[in-house]
């Protein structure tokens, strides 16, 4: 029997420890939830999975329930990214995609994302849908076939995503250029589905990628395999080392990036977002509307500004990004966590794009990375940021969530380490915008036992300041 009563989606899918409630049961479960949200769909599904702990028997365990339920399955040969499943939904005309990843989570976990026609994150309608559905499974039961029975029905398909999406990236970016480029690339895959692919797409010429933790494994070699510079210090001394003139970092399902620039800095991701922003309004010449979440940077408002274009601030999650990006066919997207999304492309992230989006700004402007980041200080003024981890317990941590939500509610802040809050967002989590133009944001997480602690301001100082009022107002340190 499943071991759980209840399976809810999170931020951006549902996220489980394996052999706990990530069960090949609660897998079946979630698969039926999504077959009956599919029903009379005469469209093929997507399922993939990455480079996790027997992903693709999870995977399996999908494509024999969503066979049984009369849906056609095209189920990838491979370890692949997120963003590869996505682009192929699109591709394919697929009704929908099912990824067996758990992102960037710990090596204990494991999960699944939904991604709708579109190729972009769920809806909270969608979302709602799923979670019902499971729920009806989870009582009830679910239906299924054997997997061999499956494939020798014509049911699933096997396929090979890559040879589709590599090309897609050549839509995006000038491969031939970048391979002619000379550049010296370092690539941290954090042993995650990205492994391979970016030297996969800048082999074959003068440009040269040495890679990082390219194998499968499935422990991560004891790597959290998120892409900040606290996780990746083999890359970080390499680059400090120099010889290099970028690194670009993937998270376990590679949606996301991160990037070390030729000196051995981190890059950070709220810079990342504002020099794609300032890229594709100065050199790509491009006009359109910029969607960010609130934890990502106020120096993308300033470019808007300088560049005549909109910006949207959302709350955080793809389903809100991809949503906006797809109604004003924006030309970016982006988060704090390293997601960015670029228009021509799916509404949704992708690290390896990212990636080499960096390596053409890089040959585009014709300057080492950092001198482009100081190309962008020089537009916007001087800005630093940090965000502050908070971890509890695993149990009671919904309970925990919703005291400390209360509390903030009744005693919310007018000013933060001696400056006025001239206003306050409440809609995810609790942001204050102060009269300097810093700000700071605490927000619980919907996928980890986790609290974030954000700001953004002038200097170094000045944010270890407001994050340290704001933790003690909330009344927790961070650990």
């Amino acid at each position: 029997m499943p071991a759980v009563d209840e399976i809810l989606f999170g931020t951006d899918g549902w996220r489980a420890i394996v052999g706990d409630d990530f069960t090949y049961a609660n897998v079946r479960a979630v698969a039926q939830g999504a077959a009956t949200y599919l029903e009379g769909e005469t469209r093929p599904v997507v399922v993939g999975h990455d480079a996790r702990y027997c992903a693709e028997l999870f995977a399996r365990e999908v494509a024999r329930v969503l066979a049984a339920n009369g849906r056609t399955v095209i189920l990838l040969d491979r370890v692949v990214p997120t963003p590869a499943v996505s682009w192929t939904v699109v591709d394919r005309k697929a009704a929908g995609g099912i990824m067996v990843t758990a992102s960037h989570n710990p090596m204990e976990f494991n999960g699944l994302k939904y991604k709708p026609d579109f190729g972009g994150s769920a809806s909270p309608e969608v979302v709602a849908e799923l979670e019902k559905n499971t729920a009806r499974a989870l009582a009830h039961g679910v239906i299924a076939m054997s997997f061999d029975d499956a494939l020798s029905s014509g049911r699933v398909e096997l396929f090979d995503p890559l040879p589709s999406y590599t090309t897609q990236l050549g839509r995006m970016v000038d491969l031939a250029r970048l391979r002619g480029a000379g550049l010296k690339v370092v690539h941290e895959a954090m042993y995650g589905a990205g492994a391979g692919l970016i030297a996969h797409v800048l082999g074959g010429g003068s440009t040269t990628v040495t890679e990082l933790h390219c194998d499968r494994n499935p422990g991560f070699g004891g790597m959290h395999p998120e892409p900040i510079d606290r996780y990746m210090p083999e890359a970080m001394s390499l680059m400090a080392g120099g010889g290099h003139d970028m690194a670009i970092a993937n998270d376990g399902d590679a949606d996301r990036v991160g990037i070390i620039d030729e000196k051995g800095r981190y890059v950070n991701q709220l810079e990342v977002m504002a020099l794609f922003s300032m890229y594709l309004l100065e050199k790509r010449g491009l006009r359109g509307d910029i969607v960010r979440s609130l934890t990502t940077t106020n120096m993308v408002d300033a470019l808007g500004e300088r560049f005549g274009v909109t910006v949207h601030e959302l709350p955080v999650g793809f389903k809100y990004i991809g949503a906006t990006m797809r109604e004003t066919d924006a030309i970016l997207g982006g988060e704090e966590s390293g997601g960015f999304a670029f228009r021509g492309h799916i509404p949704e992230r992708d690290g390896v794009l990212a990636g080499l989006m960096v390596a053409d700004m890089i040959v585009e402007y014709g300057q080492p990375l950092s001198q482009i980041v100081e190309r962008l200080f020089s537009l916007v003024g001087p800005h630093a940021y940090k965000r502050h981890d908070i971890r509890f317990e695993r149990e009671g941590y919904p309970q925990r969530k919703a005291a400390v939500y209360e509390r903030m509610e009744k005693d919310t802040p007018r000013e933060l380490a001696g400056e006025p809050v001239v206003r306050t967002r409440t809609d995810d989590g609790f942001k204050f915008y102060l009269g300097d133009g810093s700000w700071a944001l605490m927000r619980m997480s919907g996928t980890e036992p986790l609290m974030r602690v954000y700001s953004e301001a002038a200097t170094p100082a000045r944010v270890d300041e407001l994050i340290s009022a704001l933790e003690s107002h909330v009344g927790v340190e961070a650990t």
